[in-house]
């Protein structure tokens, strides 16, 4: 099966695999899954203010950020958006890419410059798919991250209605 992950020279995809690796979200990842996420990565920049994804939007991959801060936002009743989550350095952005029909479920946008490593999704599935071993291991990883930003928008919501009694 053909891939479309991109080809870096030699030196590009060292450097990235190494910032790649360094990012505490694949720490114990295994060196080949961490080749094949570099072979799916460029590096983004993001300025304060700048909206990185909208809901509803198709999802095309998720990010690693190395730094500033995002935040998370969807709209409750009448308030409009607000912040559902904050995102750090150090920390993953998306899940979507990963599950049908592939549309992000909140807005994303930079409180700070922030600067990331993008995954393309398409790609990534096509990996996924294609190594059960790299299948196991992101959907652990995802599915942590899936639980604790649905915690932090389920806190938001009691906040938010608590506030309105």
């Amino acid at each position: 099966m053909k891939t479309v992950c991109q080809s870096l020279d030699l030196a590009d995809n060292k450097n990235i695999w190494k910032e790649i690796a360094a990012h505490p979200f694949v720490t114990g990842m295994s060196s080949h899954h961490l080749e094949l996420l570099a072979r799916c990565a460029t590096k983004k920049r993001f300025n304060v203010g700048e909206v990185i994804f909208r809901a509803g939007e198709p999802a095309h991959g998720f990010y690693l950020l190395e730094s500033g801060i995002i935040a998370l936002e969807g709209s409750v009743m009448d308030h409009g958006p607000i912040a559902t989550d904050i995102v750090r350095a150090g920390e993953p952005l998306g899940w979507s890419w990963l599950f049908p029909p592939y549309r992000w479920h909140f807005d994303a946008r930079a409180i700070e410059p922030t600067t990331a490593i993008f995954f393309d999704g398409d790609s990534l599935r096509q990996h996924y798919d294609e190594d059960l071993t790299l299948a196991h291991d992101l959907s652990q990883r995802i599915c942590q991250v899936m639980a604790h930003r649905l915690q932090a928008a389920r806190r938001k919501l009691v906040e938010v209605s608590g506030n309105r009694a």
